[in-house]
């Protein structure tokens, strides 16, 4: 598989929290993919070419799991995933 070709995708979750019309607390959660390829990584927000983004990593936690970080010239990103994300770590480092 050359550079060109290779690409990984993880799904994160993004929770949003509102205040409806009794006053109730209401979370919705939205799953959205996160894509590296030989350019860029891609999320749903935005969108960084691979020179922006210094460095990939995981924070796990007990329940299976964890907080992937994207560290960016522009700051860290954080994103809340269920999924191992060892083959897109692993992708982003060998384009990188």
């Amino acid at each position: 598989m050359t550079k060109e070709t290779q690409r990984a995708t993880i799904i994160y979750t993004e929770v949003e929290r509102s205040i409806d019309f009794y006053y109730k607390m209401q979370k919705i959660a939205t799953h959205h993919e996160l894509t590296v390829t030989h350019e860029v990584v891609t999320t749903a927000r935005a969108e960084f070419t691979l020179h922006q983004v210094i460095d990939v990593s995981y924070k796990p936690f007990s329940s299976a799991a964890g907080i992937l970080y994207l560290h960016t010239n522009q700051g860290v990103f954080p994103f809340n995933i269920h999924s191992n994300p060892q083959t897109f770590i692993d992708t982003f480092r060998s384009l990188k």
